[in-house]
């Protein structure tokens, strides 16, 4: 069909991260990183991602990810080309 526009459709679902998930997910960014003041925090309005900060300072989100059964844990985070 001319001008048809294609789209590849991703079969990924977000779902809500719960307390015991959040507390684990804790442990392992202090355990891999060998830092005690990294913080897993559940974000106020969403139950599907988390927050991870250094200190005070906000790094990134958290999101769950469940595809074809299998689940996962994806780690975004923005660098702003003034903080480099």
């Amino acid at each position: 069909m001319p001008g048809a526009i294609n789209r590849l459709q991703i079969n990924v679902r977000r779902i809500r991260l719960k307390p015991e998930e959040l507390k684990k997910l804790d442990a392992y960014f202090k355990r891999t990183f060998n830092n005690p003041d990294l913080q897993v925090k559940a974000r106020p309005r969403k139950n599907d991602s988390a927050e991870l900060y250094l200190a005070d300072e906000f790094l990134g989100l958290i999101y769950k990810d469940e595809d074809e059964g299998e689940l996962s844990y994806n780690f975004s985070m923005a660098i702003l080309d003034v903080d480099l």
